[in-house]
């Protein structure tokens, strides 16, 4: 082995909170030099952990990229307002591998939903977010979709 390589701690992570967020209807773009891109737009939702809440804000979406093997890329960008009245900009990409056709009756531990979200804000309170790195786990709700989202420590 490389003698620059160290033993390090494991990777730990703790709840941040809960996210669901309703789609509007998707709009393909059809399929392209990549794949098949369709937005898959906010059409609001609401998120809760013990740090922060509040509510998902219409007009962010998911620029979703389907490969001929049927992962899903997924490209979101969303507002959220927290319930005190922060705004704070949430980004992530992640993959969504080979969903199944009926993915909302099939448990979520039964196909692989993994996001990176990253958060950027101006308001002092929640100024912590611009530096954490997080993971989240996804699945199918009626109407849209829900993430549980867990802090990388």
């Amino acid at each position: 082995m490389d003698s620059r390589v160290k033993d390090v701690a494991d990777v730990r992570t703790a709840f941040l909170f809960d996210m669901v967020v309703d789609l509007e209807k998707p709009v393909s773009m059809g399929a392209g030099p990549f794949g098949r891109r369709i937005l898959f737009g906010s059409a609001g939702g609401t998120f809760e952990g013990p740090r922060l809440r509040g509510d998902v804000l219409k007009g962010g979406g998911d620029w979703s990229l389907f490969r001929p093997d049927g992962t899903m890329l997924l490209d979101v960008r969303l507002t959220l307002r927290t319930d005190d009245g922060a705004a704070v900009y949430m980004t992530y990409g992640g993959r969504w591998v080979a969903p199944p056709p009926d993915a909302e009756r099939v448990d979520p531990s039964e196909y692989y939903f993994r996001t990176n979200p990253l958060f950027e804000t101006g308001d002092e309170r929640y100024a912590w977010l611009n530096d954490v790195v997080c993971v989240g786990s996804g699945y199918l709700v009626e109407g849209g979709v829900a993430y549980r989202v867990s802090e990388v420590l």
